[in-house]
């Protein structure tokens, strides 16, 4: 095995070894930054030699941690998740790939892993409701990846929140396709500003990890082109990310990376997509039939069973099994993209140092910032936060707060500059172990805050409980770790934490409950404590973002990217499906789950559709402050509807109001009610107002007609309403009547 892994390299990338003699020559025309990517492209295919082209179009994993024994090619990077040749003779550079949900990702079991920072994780992210945020931290990411020597990043996750126990739910963007593809859009444009590919994934319906790699999701095209489909193209239309990553599991039938219904279909016909599909690691199965049915690229080869894009496809295409035109559009696409991204102009080097020489201080506050707006207030009973100036004894309970602050694990894990605070504990192997970040909420209250402050790990319950009661308010910090590849059990907060919360809430009630999880979770203990706080995994700066709010110094302003339930049997499956506890294949195999349970009414309107009542409401979250909304008027424009209205802040100190538009067919018709129809995040001062304007698309108006490819949009009244939550009385709302129209499957042109 070993002798023809080491064959299989050196005939894969032979110019690597020996292409230090080919000059550039000026007369290559592909190289000209003038001409038009597709240009470069189709000119560079051209020249290429058949295994010139084979070797693009197949990568290799760059690590020692391999899932069999696998000697990783000398010229990729440390740590990195993949690794592809240039061709030097060409002008053509390496593919240096990295992990990067929520940053430069390496896994802590690594000897020497890249200290990093960390953005708070991609449901926080998405809880600030502010597009520029998530471009900022985009754009750390990518410049970060550049001093890192990468110039592809596997981020851009945005998976909908079908299931809240999904263990990956905290790299992705919640439940809504408009924000989920808005926000993970704008960290995608915030990666490529840098000159850096980012890929978007994992395409599609990946929305649980039991199972991951076999079960076979059921969903109808109308349904699907709805929902999940319409988040990944929302954020492809925003971002224009020069990748899509195709999932491990199956969808009706075909696994992902060969199913010719999302790549050949969905993606490159209907959505006339311009880049390259790669494969998940481990997610290929097969040479001729993933290249016929539009995968590009096999990513992160030992992990699947054969290198399929290596030898197999040479000989497939030279045995006509596979058209070189395809070999050669694979190709294209790749190079396309490494010319439209600026890989070429702009090519990365091996940094020098460990650092990198990047500014990790610049780099905390952009973190910071995008932490302290994703906090969401969810509980504040009698004003118990911020802290009040006559607290002087504060008991600080559990979550390790004492020495830093919750991060997701798996694939997206960064690994903390300083390393982690808190050492082996969870799972030794991936996803784990647990990885704090040193940045600890207690450590930053202490910075603001005269009150005398004592903190007790929570193990001992009756312990901790006594320390609450001699205290004059407590902070509990409530932890769901998740990870990739396992899903959460239920929606509790696991270790007998939410006894712990009981307890210390009985014996104060001016508790405080500061949850750093990965998604949502029910709350026994709510109608007992003073106030809670969602933090997520709140990066590298958590726990001064957590204090600041805490404190005061910064006005909670986040609002749920995700409906809470109240209890697991609100859920379209109560029981998560493709529970796989047995090796036997043919078991597996059968593996499935029906998304055509709820189709494309997801989150909040699967909670419409049943009228049931969650715990918290897509769209909900408190503030120190308080907000009237006034003046909405909405009237077609377009083929969408404009809608215009005013926050004004009518508390006694400055914040961020959330203006979010939800409209509904008034003759029904609809999977669901209401649909989030846009938003507006206002930043005001105490007494201030601001106007808003916010576009609804066509998309967000009409139903999907499968036969004709086409949303179609019908006469009738639309009923508009402006609201702060999806569970909310509306502030107000308004009528507008539209004409019968039909606009194609990418929201454009009326017939």
């Amino acid at each position: 095995m070993k002798k023809r892994l080491c064959l299989s390299l050196a005939l894969a990338y032979p110019l690597m070894l020996t292409g230090g003699a080919h000059a550039a020559d000026t007369s290559q025309p592909w190289l000209n930054p003038a001409l038009s990517p597709d240009v470069r492209a189709d000119q560079l295919v051209q020249a290429m030699t058949l295994d010139e082209k084979i070797q693009t179009v197949f990568a290799y994993f760059s690590t020692e941690f391999a899932p069999k024994k696998f000697e990783p090619p000398k010229e990729g990077r440390p740590d990195s998740a993949g690794y592809v040749p240039g061709i030097p003779r060409l002008g053509l550079p390496p593919q240096w790939q990295s992990d990067a949900g929520v940053g430069v990702a390496t896994q802590a079991v690594s000897k020497k892993p890249y200290e990093r920072t960390s953005l708070p994780s991609g449901i926080a992210t998405a809880a600030t409701w502010n597009p520029a945020v998530a471009f900022a931290g985009g754009a750390m990411i990518g410049s970060e990846s550049r001093s890192s020597g990468f110039n592809i990043q596997l981020a851009g996750g945005v998976n909908l929140l079908r299931e809240p126990r999904n263990g990956r739910n905290f790299e992705y963007a919640g439940e809504d396709p408009l924000l989920a593809g808005v926000m993970v859009g704008e960290q995608i444009r915030g990666i490529q500003s840098n000159h850096i590919i980012s890929t978007v994934k994992h395409y599609a319906f990946n929305d649980q990890e039991t199972n991951r790699n076999h079960i076979n999701v059921k969903i109808d095209d109308q349904a699907g082109r709805m929902s999940d489909l319409l988040a990944m193209q929302f954020a492809i239309e925003r971002g224009q990310p020069g990748s899509v990553m195709c999932a491990y599991n199956r969808v009706n039938g075909d696994y992902a990376c060969e199913n010719d219904y999302l790549l050949n279909q969905v993606l490159k016909q209907d959505w006339k997509y311009p880049g390259y599909v790669m494969s998940d690691w481990g997610a290929t199965h097969s040479t001729i039939p993933a290249a016929l049915r539009g995968l590009d690229q096999q990513s992160g080869y030992p992990f699947d069973k054969s290198d399929y894009f290596n030898h197999p496809l040479k000989e497939a295409v030279i045995n006509r099994h596979v058209p070189e035109t395809r070999l050669n559009d694979m190709v294209k696409r790749i190079t396309r993209t490494m010319f439209a991204n600026g890989l070429v102009e702009h090519p990365v080097t091996k940094p020098a140092s460990a650092d990198a020489g990047i500014d990790f201080a610049a780099h905390a506050r952009i973190t910071q910032a995008d932490a302290e707006e994703a906090i969401v207030l969810l509980k504040n009973h009698n004003g118990l936060l911020p802290l009040a100036s006559s607290v002087r004894s504060i008991a600080i309970i559990g979550g390790h707060a004492d020495v830093g602050v919750l991060s997701g694990g798996g694939s997206a894990q960064v690994y903390p500059v300083g390393g982690s605070p808190v050492p082996n504990e969870g799972p030794k192997h991936f996803p784990g172990p647990i990885v704090y970040h040193r940045s600890s909420p207690m450590g930053e209250l202490a910075r603001l805050t005269k009150a005398k402050l004592a903190y007790n790990d929570g193990k001992d319950v009756a312990a901790a409980a006594r320390l609450a009661a001699g205290s004059d308010v407590v902070i509990v910090f409530g932890n769901q770790w998740m990870g990739e590849s396992v899903d959460a059990e239920d929606l509790n907060l696991p270790n007998r934490q939410d006894a712990l919360i009981e307890a210390v809430a009985k014996a104060n009630p001016k508790t405080v409950v500061v949850l750093q999880t990965g998604g949502p979770v029910v709350m026994p203990w709510l109608n007992n404590v003073g106030a809670v706080l969602e933090a997520w995994y709140p990066g590298t700066s958590g726990g001064a973002a957590i204090a600041r709010v805490l404190n005061g110094d910064v006005n909670p302003s986040g609002r749920l990217p995700v409906t809470f339930p109240a209890s697991l049997t609100q859920l379209p499956r109560p029981v998560l499906d493709g529970d796989a506890k047995t090796k036997d294949e043919n078991i597996i195999e059968k593996a499935s789950t029906d998304y055509n349970i709820e189709g494309a009414a997801v989150g909040y309107k699967w909670f419409d559709l049943k009228s049931h009542k969650p715990l918290f409401a897509f769209g909900y979250g408190l503030s120190y402050s308080s907000f009237a909304y006034e003046g909405l008027s909405a009237k077609p424009a377009g083929n969408g509807i404009e809608v215009r209205f005013s926050i004004k802040n009518t508390g006694k100190r400055g914040g961020k109001a959330v203006g979010q538009v939800y409209v509904s067919s008034v003759a029904g018709g609809w999977e669901a009610p209401k649909r989030l129809g846009g938003w507006s995040k206002q930043d005001l001062k105490a007494g201030a107002s601001g106007d808003a304007t916010v576009q609804i698309d066509p998309r967000l108006l009409g139903v999907y007609d499968s036969a004709s490819k086409t949303w179609k949009i019908a006469a009738g009244e639309y009923l508009v309403t402006l609201a702060d939550s999806a569970g909310a009385a509306p502030a107000a709302s308004v009528k507008v009547k539209l004409e019968a129209r039909t606009v194609d499957v990418n929201g454009c042109c009326s017939r």
